[in-house]
């Protein structure tokens, strides 16, 4: 790669690197190794492809997608879903807001299987559309509505009815 494509990709990534990483926490539930494996994998990727990437129109939410995508395979692949400790470390910004309520939340999104959980932080945290989301988990966009109001039927029976406790923090 020239130079200056290097220059940029490097300038990308170091702008991009802390959203994707808390992308990347929210899709793991909070195991803040296994979203910096994400993360690097995500940069590996694109660094392969960059003479193509940085030619679309938006790869920030190119970048996103491979790092969903990266997740859902990895999900597939593990033989083992088994976690080293249910206690969460402390992530980046932890001083930052209630603590019990995010590890509330990590918690709760922990209990989704993947494909939910990915459709949940597709759609309300990074703000994409019902075909935007589509479009990167590859599935259609009636399977992406019925996933999500799974998701957030399972994450009232684990929050309880009272979201609006959790919502005006």
């Amino acid at each position: 790669m020239r130079q200056g494509r290097v220059d940029e990709y490097a300038e990308f990534a170091v702008a991009r690197a802390g959203h994707l990483y808390r992308s990347a926490c929210l899709l793991t539930a909070g195991d803040t190794h296994l979203a910096e494996d994400l993360v690097q994998e995500t940069f590996g990727r694109l660094y392969v492809r960059w003479g193509r990437v940085s030619r679309v129109g938006n790869p920030a939410g190119y970048a996103q997608t491979v790092l969903t995508r990266t997740f859902l395979a990895h999900q597939r692949r593990r033989s083992s879903r088994e976690r080293a400790t249910d206690v969460f470390p402390d992530l980046p910004g932890a001083g930052d807001g209630d603590a019990s309520l995010r590890l509330t939340l990590l918690d709760a999104l922990a209990r989704l299987p993947a494909k939910d959980r990915a459709v949940v932080v597709l759609r309300y945290w990074e703000d994409r559309s019902v075909e935007e989301t589509a479009d990167v988990m590859n599935v259609s966009s009636a399977a992406v509505r019925t996933r999500c109001s799974r998701a957030l039927g399972r994450l009232r029976e684990l929050l309880g009815e009272d979201l609006a406790e959790y919502a005006g923090s």
